[in-house]
This record gives structure tokens, C-alpha cells and sequence, in this order.
């Protein structure tokens, strides 16, 4: 499966070691990291969580439509779920191609899309003590 939900720490370097290949001189990735702040307010930390089956089925989804459109060789994504730290990788997108723009263009569009429709929720912790799940900016723009 290309993509995958895990609730362990990712490992970029064996995913990218995944989309290596000799006919492959393009590589296009995107690291999600957890950071300190949204919209003004202090963030602790994140929480994630998903509907896994469906996650799973959507993300692949993506990537094989990834695979259709743009000419890329291999894609791999993973998102994490559980209680992730100021500065703990979320998402991993990787694309291998010939070459650079196919590669770019297609990691563009799978980590908009994830973003868009797989069921994964992110409740943000505060430093102040507060929760909040926030809203999806791009979600209703999904057609």
C-alpha cells in the first residue's frame, strides 16, 4: 500500500529509499511538521485520529489518480495518528519521476487532496490549557 496511516514515529529516509530507482532523476517530497502556533493562538501540541479503513481507501485512492495524471513512477505517503510534539513529522508525501516537474506537481496534488477528503481529525491542545478541533480551510473546496 502506498499510503498509510501509522501511529508510530515516520521514517522518511526508508520511504524515500522505497521510491528509489535508476530510471527515476526527479524526486519531489513534503514534510508536515507539527509547529507552535494557529491562527494567534499558542499550540502544545496535536492529536490525531482517523477512520482508518476509510483513510487508507481514500489516500490510496489519491495516489493511484496521482499515478494517472501525472507521469511519475511511484508515490508514498504515511500520516500519523496519536499525540504528536511541537516539531513531530504528521505527514510524509514522497514522488519519484524522470523528471522534477511531473514529481512536484504530483506531490502537490496528493497532499492537497489528503487534506481535502481523508477522514483524519486533528483536535489541537493549547498552551492554555484549551482544545479545539479546527476547521478544514480547503476542505469545502472539494468538488
Amino acid at each position: 500500500m502506498r499510503f498509510q496511516i501509522s501511529d508510530k514515529p515516520l521514517d522518511p529516509a526508508n520511504l524515500r529509499e522505497l521510491l528509489h530507482s535508476p530510471s527515476c532523476g526527479g524526486y519531489c517530497s513534503f514534510e508536515g511538521w507539527v509547529r507552535n502556533h494557529h491562527e494567534g493562538k499558542a499550540v502544545s501540541s496535536l492529536e490525531y485520529s482517523s477512520y482508518p479503513e476509510l483513510a487508507t481507501k481514500e489516500g490510496n485512492r489519491i495516489i493511484h489518480t496521482a499515478i494517472e495524471r501525472f507521469d511519475i513512477q511511484d508515490i508514498r505517503c504515511q500520516h500519523r495518528v496519536g499525540h504528536l510534539a511541537i516539531g513531530d513529522m504528521a505527514v510524509y508525501v514522497g514522488v519519484s519521476a524522470a523528471h522534477r516537474d511531473a514529481a512536484f506537481l504530483a506531490c502537490r496534488y496528493v497532499i492537497d487532496e489528503i487534506k481535502k477528503t481523508v477522514p483524519i481529525w486533528k483536535k489541537e491542545h493549547y498552551t492554555d490549557n484549551t482544545t479545539a478541533w479546527p476547521k478544514c480551510h480547503g476542505c469545502s473546496d472539494h468538488h
